[in-house]
């Protein structure tokens, strides 16, 4: 007997919950979670694609509910592949262990399945339930989505202020305008992220780690976008021995010496848009601005920006030329500015966190 919709819904947020133990791992594949259900309705077994390469979801799921899968029902967050990359298709997988309906939150935007999986299990003979939760499901995959589509990572610009809006004093001093609680929200930040991006500005000002502090393992991609490769022989970020870095740059700099340690990539324009495709080639799902308000600037008006997270610290810094979050817009009229609502807002600490979806 089938059960309701709500019944659906409720194997479905577990699933969900599933899917995100593998947040920041799984890249360029998206997150999955998957229950399996057995022919009396009872929990059998549950699975979720932990990093890509190893085992899908609906495998794990269904290797744990072995026998008692038969007759029974799979419950997962995003359709069964009908394809074969570094492993087999799940939804032969799912055919093969005797499952009879099949539960999916979203359709794989993936040109390589995009509702293939589903017109295989249904060819099959299994019943298919499509669209249960299927909202969540696809803010869970949003950068996984958002890549396939635009083939580029979903781009999330991060800056902590000073409530006057200054990010550093006039003489570029900024450690620390945010409190110990903002930063280990960071850490986080940078955990669930496939790479780091700043501008040379940024090593010589500040002379950056930009790691997750062990957060995560291993430890996300820190990229530095320079026009000039005019950057300091030390820093941290050329320390490769435990994470990687990648220099990119423009044409142009020939003439100018490489810094030892990074790996060095010339690109075919030093611009945010120029290195987004690069970096989505190699995988990366999500990416995390940390720059200066120039290259902030240029990503945010080359659509490289889809998110924003703005730390508000209750200090006041002054200065008329302090450094602010974000350069020239190029807006002359304002009706035509980037108007911001929905703003959803927390405490970190003694501090104030701004979020915002560009779109």
């Amino acid at each position: 007997m089938q059960a309701g919709s709500n019944h659906w819904t409720l194997w479905m947020r577990r699933a969900l919950q599933l899917a995100a133990l593998a947040e920041g791992q799984t890249s360029p594949n998206p997150l999955v979670g998957a229950v399996v259900l057995d022919a009396q309705g009872v929990l059998a077994g549950e699975g979720f694609h932990a990093k890509a390469g190893q085992a899908h979801a609906e495998v794990g799921a269904l290797a744990q509910a072995g026998e008692r899968a038969k007759g029974g029902t799979i419950i997962v967050t995003l359709e069964p592949c009908c394809h074969q990359g570094r492993t087999p298709p799940c939804s032969e997988a799912v055919i093969q262990a005797g499952i009879q309906r099949v539960v999916v939150a979203l359709k794989d935007p993936d040109p390589r399945v995009a509702g293939g999986g589903i017109q295989r299990l249904r060819d099959a003979g299994l019943e298919v339930i499509t669209g249960v939760l299927e909202e969540e499901a696809a803010q869970q995959n949003r950068a996984f989505v958002h890549r396939v589509q635009t083939g580029r990572p979903w781009g999330l610009l991060k800056w902590a202020m000073s409530l006057d809006g200054r990010t550093a004093l006039t003489n570029g001093e900024s450690q620390w305008i945010s409190s110990p609680p903002a930063r280990a929200w960071v850490h986080q930040l940078r955990a669930g992220c496939d790479a780091v991006i700043v501008g040379g500005g940024t090593v010589r000002a500040d002379n950056p780690l930009l790691t997750s502090r062990g957060a995560r393992s291993p430890e996300p991609l820190r990229v530095v976008l320079s026009r000039s490769l005019d950057l300091p022989t030390q820093a941290q970020l050329w320390d490769t021995s435990l994470v990687p870095t990648l220099l990119a740059y423009g044409p142009g700099c020939a003439d100018r010496a490489l810094p030892q340690g990074p790996e060095s990539l010339e690109l075919l324009a030093s611009e945010p848009l120029d290195l987004l495709q690069v970096l989505a080639e190699r995988g990366c799902n999500r990416v995390l601005w940390e720059c200066g308000p120039a290259l902030a600037a240029a990503a945010l008006q080359q659509g490289c920006v889809q998110e924003l997270a703005v730390v508000i610290a209750p200090k006041l810094l002054g200065g008329t030329l302090a450094r602010t979050p974000l350069g020239d817009l190029g807006f002359t009229e304002m009706d035509k500015v980037m108007a911001l609502s929905d703003l959803h807002a927390q405490r970190l600490g003694r501090d104030l966190l701004l979020e915002q979806r560009l779109i």
